[in-house]
């Protein structure tokens, strides 16, 4: 008798994350995942003076319509590239540059 295959059952979410992680599509996924997440990391009240941001070889550009913001984003970067990682489950970003 040939020995029967068995065939667990998985949620679709699961195939695909599988199907993602190891991927050339999971990093693209994973950045647009954290400009995604800016809003609730920056807050409403900063996000309002954020312009165009993108994620580009582990860097996230964030332009900001304030200088004093700026400044004081400026301050905290390395802290908001931890939250922002953290958020997103994945070592995703390295640095935040800050454009005016």
């Amino acid at each position: 008798m040939a020995e029967r295959e068995i065939h667990r059952a998985r949620a679709i979410g699961e195939l695909i994350a599988d199907f993602i992680h190891g991927s050339d599509l999971e990093q693209p996924l994973l950045e647009r995942k954290v400009l995604a997440l800016l809003p609730d990391v920056l807050g409403t009240t900063v996000v309002q003076y954020v312009g165009d941001s993108e994620v580009r070889n582990g860097v996230l550009y964030i332009h900001i319509r304030s200088a004093a913001l700026k400044s004081q984003l400026f301050e905290i970067r390395h802290d908001l590239v931890a939250k922002l990682n953290q958020a997103a489950g994945a070592k995703v970003l390295k640095d935040i540059r800050l454009l005016g």
